[in-house]
């Protein structure tokens, strides 16, 4: 294998997510008042089935900052799609708890976000909207 496929494959790997997390940005937000990482925790937590996680569990799930994955959870929460609780073994402890209206916010957003992976990263893709970064 050589430097160039190397290097190649990583700018196209860059692309595709650039890409993607602009499609997903637009769409979620215009059809459904989320932005992608807002969905990306809703996401996990629904999938992950659990009740309650922690800041730093759901952080580190979507590849944040704690202070980051913080700021997000305060805007879901603000939104009425999280909620948060104390730990009652260690007062220091934070869990996130989706709300019903977040697991309800979530099923709706879904099929738009499936959408747009396949467009981007489906086998027939071509995909190139506006927003896709300019090749120099």
């Amino acid at each position: 294998m050589s430097e160039e496929y190397v290097v190649r494959a990583w700018r196209d790997v860059l692309a595709k997510h650039a890409l993607a997390a602009c499609v997903l940005e637009r769409e979620l937000s215009e059809r459904h008042e989320l932005g992608m990482s807002e969905f990306e925790v809703l996401e996990r937590m629904v999938e992950g089935g659990q009740k309650k996680y922690r800041v730093q569990e759901v952080a580190d799930a979507v590849h944040l900052s704690q202070s980051a994955c913080s700021r997000l959870i305060a805007r879901l929460e603000k939104s009425g799609l999280v909620c948060r609780g104390m730990c009652e073994s260690d007062r220091r402890g934070v869990f996130v708890l989706i709300t019903d209206e977040g697991r309800a916010r979530h099923a709706e957003a879904q099929p738009t976000h499936r959408a747009v992976l396949t467009d981007v990263f489906g086998p027939e893709s071509s995909a190139q909207p506006a927003c896709a970064p300019a090749r120099v």
